[in-house]
């Protein structure tokens, strides 16, 4: 016994080292990243092999050296306790910016060299500086095209999805999907009226927002918010909180929808009905709501279920896509979702993906479950969307047999 105890503690401190660093990696990654995201790009364009003059060189250094050091005071601002606006703004861009560049710096700068140096182009210092150039204008047009990605109105997205359970009264619904909004620091009033104009062009049945309403309180983003007030749909429009609202008094967004007229689906579920067959139409709070210690709230399918028939097709809105499992396990026929944004700003979708079973797009869950995530109607803090476009989603349900081609 005392033998096989000794074993297995051996192996749990084995196993617990390799853990511990790993936390401790964790705990410091708020300090190491923004000085990766800085120091690498610097490098790159200014002091390897370049030889700039001294005047060109110190600058440069020293604007890279500014940026860490306002980016981090800027964000802390912003967004911390003094939630200074214009504060938010610029560390939000600095963040933005400093990561296209760090990326394309390490990508683009690693591959042009070796071509560069492979195909016997000029000597060291002549390939450096077209390496510096080449990524300093394909950062500067990435940037002003995924800001103006990020500020127009998105897109509409349509496709035809089949459910199988799905009454031929029910074939044709037509189900508007708008998510992260996240109103912010930059006013985007105007833009909301844009885009419920465009909800509104869709004819739909039924209007949904997954959550991630704003960065900011009700109060204080109510006039970005207000136009949803405008949205129009046959049967209903109905709204589930995102992690986002667990950061900004989450009942007050869910006490504003409700004034603007949208039903929130607080754990609880409404029909939709047409043409003699049944929709069950339920929300839940988004997961991060049951460790947020907002009274009373917290994501509960068995809750939002509670009283449906189970052989009624079920159409679920949750925030995130990992609660797709959840959903799959109790039979839910659709679940839509935002929260991923698509990544935002290529690459960031690898990281997503190791927190998320999806990025975008539809995909399946065990034998039933379909689950739609949405790329998201706006964008959060950086203001820029770079190969990861915004999106209004039109969802059209399909009875068997009925379903036609899906198009963008």
């Amino acid at each position: 016994m005392t033998e096989t105890s000794d074993t297995r503690s051996a192996a749990g401190d084995a196993q617990g080292a390799p853990r511990s660093r790993v936390q401790r990696l964790m705990r410091h990654l708020p300090l190491i990243a923004p000085v990766l995201l800085w120091a690498v790009p610097c490098w790159i364009l200014l002091h390897t092999g370049q030889h700039w003059p001294l005047p060109v060189t110190l600058t440069g250094t020293a604007l890279f050296a500014l940026g860490l050091i306002g980016m981090p005071l800027a964000m802390a601002r912003g967004h911390g306790r003094r939630q200074q606006d214009r504060a938010a703004i610029v560390g939000d861009t600095l963040l933005g910016g400093v990561w296209v560049l760090f990326t394309w710096s390490v990508l683009l700068g690693t591959l042009l060299r070796l071509g560069l140096t492979a195909a016997g182009v000029g000597d060291g210092q002549s390939r450096a500086r077209i390496v510096t150039w080449a990524v300093v204008g394909v950062a500067a047009v990435l940037l002003a095209w995924g800001y103006a990605e990020a500020r127009r109105v998105p897109r509409v997205r349509r496709l035809d999805v089949e459910l199988p359970r799905l009454g031929a009264g029910l074939d044709g619904t037509r189900v508007v999907l708008i998510t992260d909004t996240h109103y912010g620091p930059l006013d985007r009033a105007r833009w909301s009226e844009r885009v419920c104009e465009t909800v509104n062009t869709l004819e739909a049945d039924l209007v949904c927002h997954t959550g991630d309403i704003a960065d900011g309180t009700a109060e204080r983003r109510r006039a970005q918010a207000a136009p949803l007030s405008t949205v129009r749909a046959t049967r209903a429009r109905v709204y589930v909180t995102g992690n986002h609202e667990y950061y900004s008094e989450a009942q007050g967004w869910v006490d504003l929808m409700d004034e603007l007229g949208w039903e929130p689906l607080r754990n609880r579920h409404l029909l939709l009905e047409r043409g003699g067959d049944t929709l069950v139409v339920a929300g839940v709070d988004d997961v991060t709501a049951e460790s947020s210690g907002v009274a009373g709230h917290g994501a509960h399918l068995p809750g939002a279920l509670d009283g449906a028939d189970p052989g009624l097709p079920v159409l679920l809105l949750a925030h995130q896509p990992a609660f797709v499992d959840r959903a799959a396990a109790h039979g839910v026929d659709l679940q839509l979702s935002g929260h991923t944004h698509g990544g935002q700003i290529w690459p960031f979708h690898h990281l997503v993906r190791l927190d998320q079973p999806a990025l975008a797009g539809l995909s399946r869950h065990g034998s039933r479950t379909l689950l739609y995530t949405s790329r998201g109607t706006g964008f959060w803090g950086p203001p820029f969307r770079v190969f990861a476009p915004s999106e209004i989603t039109l969802l059209v349900l399909r009875s068997p047999g009925r379903s036609a081609a899906p198009s963008s």
